[in-house]
């Protein structure tokens, strides 16, 4: 008898066949990406042509101007003016003492976040922005005025810094996980011990002359104002929004007095504010000195805006996840410390970094109030007769300036994002 056997007309599965691999995605060259991006039709390839010859012409006539017809001798002339102001000859060794040692750990905390990378990062020791960050720090160093100061050129002064920085961002970055943890872990406790150490450095004390902030000027007294406001408007903003939103009345509308107030009045008119009605609230004697009230005045203006930010982080968070909390037996501050506020911070970073860039670009109007900050500096430059007429040389270095600290706090706020991210756990 002879076997039938099953066909595929009898009902029977026809034998599997090995699937076919998804075919991969072929990332396109940078000239196809380009030609996608900027030509990707006629009435696109139109506009880009249009706007880079617009673009191209414009750098153009500004290097032009900066290469053939701008006299840079106010700037170079001025440098220290620009940078320290009127501090003392004899103790300006302090400040590159400072500057030394903010290279040596910014070259560590560089090299260390390298060599602890995201999980969703390769974990290549020298990335190409770190190449081009390197990169930029030579030319700078390179560019900088070969001026005299205690015997020492300064473009060498800084060449030196630079190989610093580089060289502990090698170490750091190779040798990093070698390190004990409990040592990796000091770095970040080190920059509050710094920022102290600095301005120790910079005002005296502790064995060292005074130096009174009326002989603090320049790039050094913006950036001490505005580091100064941002580090303690931070504490007050996370309190005084957590006071917003307190049962309690009294502590809630004193919060909301406070940051109504600060938000209904111009910055300027409460640095004049400051600066006159201190001088008859305090007794004789106990009024600061004009500098630090401007450094106050700053720091409340900037912690209220920041207290909003972070009500706004606050509301973010589900209600959820305080009575969660709460369910697992941890107290009111502990719930607030270990699970509300570090969700509702990370929601606010953007909204108060942007309030820092605001506040460094504040500084100012330190100016209005007779204080040489690095604008009233210039104005002081560009009154001098000998400089008559080197208004833009002065405002583009300004601008440079202003731009490379703004920058720096953009990039740092976007790399801690990053970190911050719950969907890419650090390594």
């Amino acid at each position: 008898m002879t076997s039938i056997q099953p066909g595929p007309e009898s009902g029977t599965n026809p034998p599997l066949r090995p699937a076919r691999p998804a075919p991969e995605s072929v990332q396109p060259s940078w000239a196809g990406a380009l030609r996608q991006e900027l030509f990707a039709s006629r009435t696109d390839g139109l506009v880009s042509v249009l706007l880079i010859m617009v673009i191209l012409a414009a750098v153009a006539g500004l290097m032009r101007w900066a290469l053939a017809q701008a006299q840079w001798a106010v700037i170079q002339t001025n440098t220290s003016l620009f940078a320290i102001g009127r501090y003392p000859v004899q103790q300006q060794w302090r400040l590159w003492l400072l500057v030394v040692l903010v290279a040596a750990l910014s070259g560590v905390s560089w090299g260390l976040l390298r060599a602890f990378p995201r999980a969703d990062r390769s974990g290549e020791i020298w990335p190409f922005n770190d190449r081009l960050a390197v990169a930029l720090l030579g030319f700078l160093a390179a560019w900088l005025p070969a001026a005299l100061a205690l015997g020492l050129p300064l473009q060498l002064r800084w060449w030196l810094i630079t190989a610093l920085l580089v060289t502990m961002r090698w170490l750091a970055g190779h040798w990093g996980r070698s390190l004990p943890s409990r040592l990796v872990k000091l770095v970040p406790l080190s920059w509050p011990l710094l920022y102290l150490l600095g301005m120790i450095l910079i005002a005296g004390g502790l064995g060292f002359p005074r130096v009174p902030p009326s002989e603090w000027g320049g790039l050094l007294l913006t950036l001490l104002m505005a580091s100064f406001a941002i580090l303690l408007s931070f504490p007050i903003g996370v309190v005084v929004a957590l006071g917003r939103r307190s049962s309690l009345p009294l502590l809630r509308w004193s919060s909301v007095l406070y940051i109504e107030f600060i938000r209904g009045a111009p910055l300027i008119t409460l640095l004049f504010l400051g600066q006159n009605i201190l001088g008859y609230m305090l007794p004789g004697g106990w009024a600061p000195d004009r500098v630090w009230r401007a450094a106050w005045v700053l720091t409340f203006f900037c912690g209220a805006y920041l207290a909003e930010a972070v009500r706004a982080g606050l509301s973010a968070v589900p209600p959820g996840q305080l009575e969660a909390a709460r369910s697992l037996g941890l107290s009111m501050p502990l719930a607030l410390q270990r699970v509300v506020l570090p969700q509702a911070l990370r929601i606010a970073l953007p909204a108060a970094v942007g309030q820092f860039i605001s506040l460094l670009q504040d500084t100012t109007l330190l100016s209005l109030i007779g204080l040489l900050d690095l604008l009233g500096t210039a104005r002081t430059v560009m009154a001098n007769p000998e400089f008559l007429g080197k208004n833009a040389e002065v405002y583009l270095t300004l601008a440079v300036l202003f731009w490379c600290c703004c920058a720096a706090l953009g990039l740092g706020s976007r790399a801690l994002e990053r970190r911050l991210d719950p969907t890419h756990s650090p390594v």
